[in-house]
């Protein structure tokens, strides 16, 4: 008799993306507005494209370093350099994107029974990226007000326990839009230095902040090089890049060598021409980086004002990234609501529930796009929260 093919518990045990599952309903329909993932509906740059022709048309189609092209760990080096404390090229690894970098991370720092600690509401993968790995997970809810989530430093601090092992946090938030201050920064790192705890900072919308510097405050403006602190980023967001699967680590080169195996045993390397493109971006793409990030501050503006102005919602303007989230009064059941709506209204959101059980209640809405497509947008979602209710 034929024994039942079964994975692993770790992995029947994970939650399907909801996201996902609301996406499926109106996938193929020609007549749905779709917010439901976070991407531009811009196509990548024009000279980043070019760059992966020009490799492709060269024959750059063999494999490349684990560790990813020198030019382009050179390249990431003098980025992040030039955006906070000095880093060179030892330190990056580059990954077959953001999701692969967060992956690998954890694989090299996190093992069964470790304890892991994420500060929520949270993209879902950061949940269970390490329960994947046999690892206990416990959350740390942001908390909420009319002008934007807050972080509760002192429940933060507590939860860090010594024996911790890690700490993933990502900052600007998604789906929240909630920045990290320098002044909570310099506490948990103090914090994490005193018990040993490594902290995997996913810093995908670095760039994507709203009034202020080029970039978030970040832990590697204030940590040192040889901190337990390892940066997740991503070609995917700054450059409108998703369809690439191009990202980067930057890790205390003690353990570089170590991600570097992993890249070896994950994917092997990243493909050549798609470095190719990476690397103009980093080295032609300042200016399209700023414009870019003057559209998505015209598009949140324009957004959560339409949004404020319906009598049931409350929505805080995000102080970065390139998502609305905003509560309905009196909504219960963000799943049932976003499939209603892609099916009765054709707008396609993403429910608050994917994030966790604490954004309950909420529904993200991703702003990368025109004016007439959120003006239009708006109006099919107040016409659709309308009807349900």
């Amino acid at each position: 008799m034929l024994h039942p093919i079964e994975a692993r518990a770790a992995v029947t045990q994970l939650a399907a993306s909801r996201i996902r599952e609301v996406a499926n309903v109106g996938m193929g329909r020609a007549d749905v507005l779709a917010f439901w993932f976070g991407e531009s509906d811009e196509v990548t740059p024009d000279f980043v494209r070019a760059a992966a022709a020009d490799a492709l048309a060269a024959g750059d189609t063999f494999y490349t370093q684990n560790l990813g092209l020198p030019a382009l760990r050179e390249a990431i080096a003098r980025y992040q350099s030039a955006l906070h404390r000095a880093v060179t090229a030892e330190s990056v690894v580059v990954t077959n994107s953001g999701m692969s970098a967060l992956m690998i991370a954890t694989q090299a720092l996190v093992g069964p029974g470790d304890r892991v600690v994420v500060v929520t509401p949270v993209w879902p993968n950061l949940l269970e990226i390490p329960r994947i790995l046999g690892a206990s997970v416990e959350s740390v809810p942001l908390r909420p007000t009319p002008a934007g989530w807050e972080l509760d430093l002192n429940a933060l601090i507590s939860a860090l326990t010594p024996g911790t092992r890690m700490l993933i946090l990502n900052s600007p938030a998604n789906p929240t839009g909630w920045v990290m201050d320098r002044e909570a920064q310099r506490a948990v790192l103090e914090h994490c230095r005193r018990h040993g705890i490594w902290i995997l900072s996913d810093d995908a919308y670095e760039r994507l902040v709203f009034g202020g510097p080029d970039a978030a405050p970040s832990f590697l403006d204030i940590a040192d090089t040889d901190d337990r602190l390892v940066s997740a980023n991503t070609f995917s967001k700054t450059w409108r890049m998703t369809g690439w699967r191009l990202g980067w680590l930057t890790a205390p080169p003690a353990l570089v060598g170590a991600l570097g195996t992993l890249v070896e045993y994950n994917t092997s390397c990243a493909p050549g021409f798609v470095q190719r493109a990476g690397l103009a971006a980093l080295t032609h793409g300042e200016s399209d980086v700023v414009a870019a990030r003057d559209r998505l501050k015209a598009s949140r503006d324009r957004l959560v004002a339409g949004l404020r102005a319906m009598e049931r919602v409350q929505c805080p303007y995000p102080d970065g990234a390139m998502y609305a989230f905003f509560r309905v009064d009196g909504l219960t059941d963000s799943l049932a609501l976003c499939k209603r709506l892609v099916v009765e209204a054709g707008v396609g959101l993403a429910p608050g529930a994917a994030f966790g059980p604490e954004a309950e209640g909420y529904v993200r809405w991703c702003f990368a796009t025109g004016a007439d497509r959120i003006d239009e947008g708006l109006e099919r979602f107040r016409r659709g929260l309308g009807a349900i209710a």
